[in-house]
């Protein structure tokens, strides 16, 4: 595969079902646009409709910004999901499968982390910031 050239950040707010749908179609076009094999397209674009349907739910502000980026190891397609609040009372317990506060299934955010090759969430009153990373290949 030939390297990435990085892009510029797409920045979608999500404040609505019609802007879930949207990101995806961004996501599922930054993967095509690097030439990204269908199965790790669609593992971006189901971490990213996660990641956004959150925001939708629980979340003040909220935006998923996609990106591709290269690092001294890694080259990819980033996924990040920022918000304004208010947080996650306990990262350690929501990273588990099958705990919800909001009634779902308690599946998103460790589906995730399974799904994407890199994963970080930092989280506290004033919002929340998750970036996952899916690895094309090692330079």
């Amino acid at each position: 595969m030939a390297p990435l050239s990085v892009t510029e950040p797409v920045g979608v707010p999500i404040a609505t079902l019609a802007d879930v749908e949207h990101v995806r179609r961004e996501a599922r076009a930054l993967a095509h646009a690097h030439g990204v094999r269908n199965v790790d397209a669609e593992r971006l674009v189901l971490a990213v409709s996660e990641l956004a349907t959150n925001l939708l739910r629980y979340a003040r502000d909220g935006e998923i910004v996609l990106t591709a980026t290269a690092g001294a190891t890694y080259i990819g397609l980033q996924v990040e999901s920022r918000d304004r609040g208010p947080g996650i009372p306990d990262v350690a317990r929501a990273m588990q499968d099958g705990f919800s506060t909001g009634g779902g299934l308690g599946n998103g955010l460790p589906a995730v982390r399974r799904l994407l090759d890199a994963f970080d969430i930092t989280s506290g009153p004033k919002g929340t910031r998750i970036t996952g990373r899916l690895c094309l290949n090692v330079p």
